[in-house]
């Protein structure tokens, strides 16, 4: 069966009995339709869940299935008796009609209904979307009318939640402009970084919108628009309730890109679950190059979050195309490739292990994976002393990863350490990331930047942590780089202040801000057939 037959199959329980399961009266639910519904906590819970991160090796076409892997470790420690929330990102409706695809796992490791969220879900894409505009909106109606804020440069840009590389370049009346696909606005990042609804009106009121004759930043609260902002997205920053197909509670809330945003979901949505769970599994997206460093220097940083443990997902399919198997040839025997490639599995066992967090490296077994391959791999991990587990959560569901949950229980206690001080100069700041964690040999920067720098510092910008944005598929800004490329240089093609989010994003190589879509998009697969959604996966 596919993905969708599958998740139309399970028996679900109404969203209210969900809430139930974790301590939530009917009065703390606000249903969406039957199985899904918002939070909105009547009293405040004490208590504080263990929280597990996923991450991954380096992403390759295949596909590596973390979000697979944290439903089935979920579902696992729910058979095992805990009491355990799945946290996760909202899809992306760019990605869902363009290459990637849905992001509600797969299998019989799923969160449902996986159409809804795969979609609409509660709509707090589009109020995301809808309050980017806004201020937009706002921004050139000020400047129509007298530009009594003396803004020269608009530094914030529109936004949509669809791939449409057509709109990086666009020409308003009086200047040029580009849009950002939602996951990359600044609404999303600091949306899934606000701590309280107070917190999001500060940080709303923060972003930068421009740049004045004196060079001074000039911020959306000087727009009086705040409360309407607010108005937008109240509703939007309730964390969402689902369940798993075996009816494990899952709170699914904001969904940042992780190459070009924080790629973690709402620092709400985690704590949250927290308060109600004594265990959390939580993912950050593409590798951990990307969504865990991102987790760990900005999200926990912000959040005062401390991670209890890691789960290293890696596939054999993955170190086999890290080891220089092409994509046609992934299914033939290639042990040589695949000893290679785990050189990408072990720099990011070393990134991981800087933040002095215990790690359980799993490898996501598929049905085409040989009983060799697997042994080589579990071969590996013992010759390097390597905690790890095998899950088959896709085709056995939370069955699959018992051995997995078994193993992140034992792991010993987190002395959790950030990355760098956010207090380093910004240069400093950035070489300890594209040093110590892509392994890059020098940090290069185009004309411009130490204007750019100048800049922050003039408007006491610069202690702030970093948000790397670069390609997913390499450590370096080279996508076609695969394993783990050694003597290679970075270059710093942009940097741009997140005032709201409160941090600085750097623009490594050719990353963009708005995707385009592939040649054979999975729109042409997607349809209604007797009033249902078909080929959603």
């Amino acid at each position: 069966m596919s993905d969708i037959e599958i998740s139309r199959k399970s028996k679900k329980m109404s969203i209210t009995n969900i809430g139930k399961s974790i301590g939530l009266s009917s009065s703390e639910i606000i249903p969406y339709g039957k199985y899904k519904g918002k939070i909105q906590l009547k009293k405040k819970r004490d208590k504080k869940g263990k929280l597990i991160l996923v991450t991954a090796i380096s992403p390759t076409p295949l596909g590596e299935g973390k979000t697979t892997v944290s439903i089935g470790l979920g579902d696992a420690l729910k058979r095992m008796g805990k009491k355990v929330i799945i946290a996760l990102r909202e899809p992306s409706m760019g990605p869902v009609f363009g290459m990637k695809g849905g992001a509600c796992g797969g299998g019989y490791s799923q969160v449902v209904p996986m159409e809804d969220i795969n979609l609409h879900f509660t709509g707090d894409f589009h109020a995301i979307t809808s309050a980017n505009n806004l201020i937009c909106a706002a921004i050139d109606n000020h400047i129509y009318f007298g530009n009594e804020l003396d803004i020269q440069e608009v530094t914030f840009h529109r936004t949509l939640d669809v791939n449409d590389r057509a709109l990086r370049d666009v020409s308003l009346l009086d200047r040029k402009e580009s849009f950002t696909i939602t996951s990359a606005s600044e609404i999303m990042a600091l949306f899934c970084l606000a701590s309280s609804m107070e917190d999001l009106r500060d940080r709303l009121g923060n972003i930068i919108i421009g740049i004045n004759s004196k060079g001074e930043f000039i911020r959306v609260k000087q727009l009086k628009i705040e409360g309407s902002l607010m108005a937008l997205l109240k509703d939007a920053f309730l964390p969402n309730l689902v369940q798993t197909l075996e009816n494990t509670p899952a709170i699914i809330h904001g969904g940042p890109f992780a190459n070009i945003a924080h790629g973690c979901n709402s620092i709400q949505g985690t704590t949250m679950a927290m308060s109600l769970a004594d265990y959390v599994v939580t993912e950050a997206g593409f590798g951990a190059d990307l969504g865990a460093e991102k987790f760990f220097d900005i999200k926990c940083r912000v959040g005062n979050l401390k991670p209890d443990c890691v789960v290293l997902v890696s596939t054999i399919k993955a170190l086999k195309y890290h080891g220089g198997v092409p994509k046609e040839d992934i299914f033939l025997k290639n042990d040589e490739a695949l000893r290679k490639g785990f050189a990408n599995l072990d720099k990011h066992y070393e990134n991981l292990s800087k933040y002095q967090v215990p790690i359980v490296v799993c490898l996501n077994q598929f049905d085409t994976d040989t009983s060799q391959e697997i042994q080589i791999f579990e071969e590996h991990c013992k010759s390097m002393n390597y905690s790890y587990s095998i899950s088959t959560a896709y085709r056995d569901g939370g069955e699959g990863a018992t051995s997995l949950a078994s193993q992140v229980l034992k792991e010993k206690k987190s002395n959790f350490q950030l990355l760098y001080d956010e207090k380093l100069p910004i240069k400093d700041k950035i070489q300890k990331i594209c040093c110590e964690i892509y392994g890059a040999s020098k940090v290069n920067y185009v004309d411009g930047i130490d204007e750019k720098i100048q800049l922050l510092e003039k408007n006491h910008m610069t202690n702030l942590p970093v948000c790397v944005a670069k390609t997913q598929y390499s450590f370096s800004d080279d996508s076609k780089k695969y394993g783990v490329p050694k003597d290679f240089e970075v270059t710093v093609k942009d940097i741009q202040i997140y005032g709201g989010a409160s941090f600085i994003t750097v623009l490594l190589g050719n990353i963009i801000l708005m995707p385009g879509l592939s040649r054979k998009p999975n729109y042409e697969l997607i349809d209604v057939c007797d009033g249902e959604i078909i080929n959603l996966s």
